[in-house]
């Protein structure tokens, strides 16, 4: 069939809105009319090359719609399923089996080679092959999908809502929930106030964190995520020292710091906030990174882990942040501002420049 998709031919080109031909789904795959994707940094980080996907690709992995059409062995979904994206998993190594489908075997393989699951792809552009990115590339009016991406969305939450779920927003509110699971007395700094960090910062406030430090150079940011649960705030530019400010309001540091700047800068100041014995969570898409082992880590005991997809399985912690959302405790609709699919430059320079929190496109 013939589809709509944004397609980057090269090393950090413009998109370029396309006719594509579409396969029709195979083994274990289902057909998704696409309502809506989030703009994402790791879309960006690709189209960059930084995590090298084959080109021509189309990108988006934050994707949702409606199913249309159904795959053979296909049990679990059915034509009209509202149904979100998220990552793919083997769902048959060691890590999947014992439920941990985010450190998965094949994640690089599924993820960034920009084939289908079973290695193959779906897409062609006059006749020449296109890559899908995470095993969907959402930037487009339809999709195919393998259907350990997929999850069910319930009746009640309007689908065009969903789509950042399936990386960002899980992610963030993954490292607190699913990892660090803090006690109510814990204190946690948690730097850069985009989506990731701000997921981070309601899902603090649902674990009952006693301190929560918001770090940005955006007074707004600072300010949203005062209003979202964060108890303290701080711009990295106004003042001498990060670490100083924090040892300020918790003495000796935090429990936990959670990084999702990217920055190596960022996440070694990160590093320096904690207390012993504390951890510190990288979660942004960091490149090179040096640091004193023995001064900065191992003579205080603390830990530098970095995670995947905030340990988040996507069919479990979706629907529980979603009903969270449904009570008032998760509000992240607050971060999202929508794009027509056509304007996504525009998204994805309104991102950049930190105009907008959470760029998501509709398809229409």
């Amino acid at each position: 069939m013939k589809i709509k998709a944004a397609v980057v031919t090269a090393k950090g080109a413009p998109f370029q809105l396309e006719e594509l031909e579409l396969d029709a789904p195979k083994t274990g795959e289902v057909l998704v009319k696409i309502a809506a994707c989030g703009v994402c940094h790791t879309d960006e980080v690709a189209r960059q090359q930084i995590l090298p996907v084959p080109l021509p690709a189309v990108f988006g992995h934050e994707g949702c719609g409606v199913v249309e059409e159904i795959g053979a062995g296909v049990t679990d979904f059915k034509k009209g399923d509202r149904v979100g994206f998220s990552y793919g998993y083997c769902g048959e190594c060691e890590a999947c089996r014992a439920g941990h489908t985010y450190g998965c075997e094949e994640n690089r393989r599924l993820n960034f080679s920009g084939t289908q699951f079973d290695g193959t792809l779906r897409r062609t552009l006059n006749g020449e092959p296109v890559s899908s990115f995470f095993g969907q590339g959402a930037f487009a009016t339809h999709a195919v999908v393998h259907v350990n991406n997929l999850i069910h969305i319930p009746d009640g939450v309007p689908l065009e809502l969903t789509a950042p779920m399936g990386c960002g927003i899980q992610t963030g509110a993954g490292a607190i929930l699913n990892y660090l699971k803090p006690p109510r007395e814990s204190s946690v700094l948690i730097t850069g106030c985009g989506p990731v960090g701000l997921s981070a910062v309601m899902a603090a406030k649902i674990a009952g964190c006693e301190t929560i430090i918001a770090c940005d150079i955006v007074d707004s940011r600072l300010a949203l995520a005062r209003e979202l649960g964060a108890t303290h705030t701080i711009n990295s530019k106004a003042v001498d020292s990060v670490s100083d400010e924090v040892k300020k309001l918790t003495r000796i540091g935090t429990n936990y710091a959670i990084d999702c700047t990217g920055v190596s800068a960022c996440v070694r100041q990160s590093l320096a906030c904690v207390r012993s014995l504390g951890t510190c969570v990288i979660l942004g898409s960091t490149q090179e990174l040096t640091i004193n082992v023995e001064n900065e880590l191992m003579g205080t005991g603390k830990t530098l882990v970095g995670l995947v997809e905030g340990c988040s399985v996507p069919q479990v912690s979706i629907p529980k942040l979603l009903d969270y959302y449904k009570q008032g405790l998760f509000p992240f609709d607050r971060l999202i501002t929508y794009y027509d699919f056509e304007d996504i430059e525009r998204a994805f320079e309104d991102t950049h420049s930190g105009r907008v929190i959470k760029a998501v496109l509709t398809m229409g």
